[in-house]
């Protein structure tokens, strides 16, 4: 059973992925396929690097990724022209990679899950809710970035409604670790009783669909 986890900026999905992997479950990072695909020698990078231009290129060949985000975010037609050469990449590649997992689920983090248009290829749907302040505090702190470049990305992704209403499941960041980590607790017990219904068969690269 697939369960994608998302959640806007800061929201604290990896946190969340964390403590699932704690328990034993395997996790799949659609950014950290993103990372790999993108970085040179990666099957994505000529394509991004000529669309991007030098000045998005460090001296080791890497992409700039403060620099691409900050020009993705001010560019439309960029976004989509970079989204129509990542995206398709790295859901090949999480295809690939829950076919081989030998576990009743598993959690993909899909930062973009909502935007998309993918939520449909998961059985399930955990969406990671939050305080906006907090999340733009968190993004601020990792990143090192401005409350405004945080805002600007708050405003380019799904709003909290839409993002809420494709949720199969919910997951309140707002509170304490311990708390986070009960709910996370219940969510996989739930999760292992759906999985334990489902027929006995290893994912497939057909079988991220919902009902498969």
């Amino acid at each position: 059973m697939t369960v994608a986890l998302t959640g806007g900026i800061g929201s604290g999905k990896s946190m969340i992925s964390g403590l699932f992997a704690a328990l034993g479950v395997p996790v799949v990072d659609a950014d950290e396929i993103s990372r790999r695909v993108s970085q040179p020698g990666g099957i994505a990078y000529p394509a991004m690097a000529a669309l991007l231009g030098p000045d998005a290129v460090a001296g080791d060949g890497s992409i700039r990724r403060d620099r691409a985000r900050r020009r993705v975010f001010q560019d439309d037609a960029l976004r989509r022209k970079l989204e129509e050469i990542v995206h398709p990449l790295v859901r090949e590649e999480i295809t690939r990679s829950v076919a081989t997992i030998d576990h009743p689920y598993c959690i993909v983090s899909i930062p973009l899950l909502v935007e998309s248009g993918d939520s449909g290829l998961f059985d399930r749907v955990l969406v990671v809710d939050g305080p906006e302040a907090m999340q733009v505090s968190r993004t601020m702190e990792r990143d090192g970035v401005a409350a405004d470049d945080v805002r600007q990305i708050q405003a380019r992704q799904a709003d909290r409604d839409i993002r809420i209403a494709a949720a199969d499941d919910i997951i309140d960041n707002g509170g304490s670790i311990d708390a986070l980590r009960r709910r996370v607790q219940e969510l996989h017990a739930m999760y292992l009783r759906l999985a334990a219904r489902r027929p006995h068969e290893r994912n497939s690269g057909a079988a991220l669909g919902k009902g498969q």
